[in-house]
């Protein structure tokens, strides 16, 4: 089991193609508080390789989403994974 689970778990249930989520309740989600290393844009990125992986992303892709954190710093933007845009 990994720690990030409830946080999959919570995106999983998510309907919307796109969410923000503040740091203080992403640790509601997950019951614990974060790292100061969570702060950093890039521990939220995906990964873009197998030396990459982290196990927040890996809940976060296996919730089906997306993660960069906000440029003001106080929190994370997740969009859902392979939603197409529509033309009108």
């Amino acid at each position: 089991m990994n720690k990030y689970d409830p946080l999959r778990d919570y995106l999983k249930q998510q309907t919307q193609a796109e969410l923000v989520l503040t740091f203080e309740q992403i640790e509601d989600i997950i019951g614990f508080q974060l790292s100061r290393s969570s702060q950093r844009a890039r521990w939220w990125e995906k990964e873009r390789g197998p030396h990459d992986a982290m196990p927040q992303r890996n809940a976060i892709r296996d919730g089906g989403f997306e993660a960069t954190r906000l440029p003001d710093g106080t929190g994370v933007r997740f969009k859902r994974i392979g939603l197409k845009s529509k033309w009108h």
